[in-house]
């Protein structure tokens, strides 16, 4: 649909930043803008979709997505520059995949146990044990991401030159159309237990670290309950219409993944669900942003930035 957050900060501090590595289905490119020479350097955005942490099985890794982890991630840019310059400005935002990950297991189990005390197979104390251990379980997990994801700063970044490194919390994951789908918002607070487990962990795991965090969380939730305020005008539908996507893709793709939507006006292509601004209204899909909603981010980092006087 248009750039994504880090590629608008980029911009707006006069920097180009292209993808580090591209691919499907276990082959890939390492830096492909080094085929202009002047770019080789530049291929210092490692984002990877459905990336987790630590652990390479992603989401959709099964259907050919790389989701190469955060901790590959800093050992690439490691083996490409031996280490960070003093003067590199260090993003770090993760844990995201990590949650849907947990979620999806907790929601198998919760399917499960509805079965079977609909069977009459467990009573309903049972039932209500089986969904607390799920939860905490869940929970575990992400503490463990987050504790992980604080010692990839310290032990990989900080310890490897990096000065001005900024960690960013998640959001709310409940806070978007998959939170509020009907099947998923019984367990919202789930959801919300599950960004928080991660957050309070990750804090715990940087305390006393040179490293500023920014509260995403916090941001985020404002401007869900004050859309208008960011100039956001639905924050509840999606911008990608699901039915336009599977019809251009032949049926492949069903879920309205944005990965697949196009905004070019008139084009055949087009899959931007009818009525629908990409620049206001805030998601893509049921939990990626659109093109306003990646403003909205960009922006508030980068008045964080200017709080922490790093540029």
């Amino acid at each position: 649909l248009g750039k994504v957050w880090v590629e608008n900060l980029a911009a707006s501090l006069g920097i180009v930043v292209t993808p580090a590595e591209v691919g499907f289905a276990g082959t890939s490119v390492q830096c492909p803008a080094a085929a202009v020479p002047a770019l080789a350097t530049t291929c210092t955005a490692y984002g990877q979709g459905g990336a987790r942490v630590t652990d390479p099985n992603g989401i959709g890794k099964a259907a050919g997505a790389l989701t190469v982890p955060m901790v590959t991630q800093v050992a690439n840019h490691l083996a490409r520059f031996g280490s960070f310059k003093s003067s590199d400005l260090i993003l770090v935002y993760g844990g995201n995949n990590d949650v849907f990950i947990q979620f999806q297991t907790f929601a198998d189990t919760a399917a499960q146990v509805q079965v079977d005390a609909a069977a009459g197979l467990i009573t309903e104390d049972q039932a209500n044990l089986a969904l607390f251990n799920a939860q905490q379980t869940a929970q575990a997990a992400m503490k463990t991401a987050a504790l992980e994801l604080a010692t990839l700063v310290k032990e990989e970044i900080l310890a490897k030159g990096g000065t001005y490194v900024a960690v960013m919390t998640l959001s709310d994951i409940a806070d978007t159309p998959f939170g509020n789908s009907p099947t998923v918002a019984p367990a919202r607070s789930v959801l919300t237990a599950l960004s928080q487990t991660f957050n309070l962990w990750l804090r715990e795991g940087l305390t006393g670290q040179p490293v500023q965090i920014i509260d995403t969380y916090t941001m985020y939730k404002d401007a869900y309950n004050n859309p208008a305020s960011y100039g956001i005008v639905n924050n509840t539908g999606v911008a990608c219409d699901p039915a336009k996507i599977q019809a251009v893709t032949g049926g492949q793709v069903t879920d309205g993944s944005s990965l697949f939507c196009n905004a070019t006006p008139g084009a055949p292509y087009n899959t931007v669900t009818t009525g629908a601004d990409v620049n206001t209204w805030q998601f893509a899909d049921s939990v990626h942003p659109s093109t306003g909603g990646h403003k909205l981010i960009s922006d508030a980092f980068a008045a964080a930035l200017h709080s922490f006087g790093w540029i």
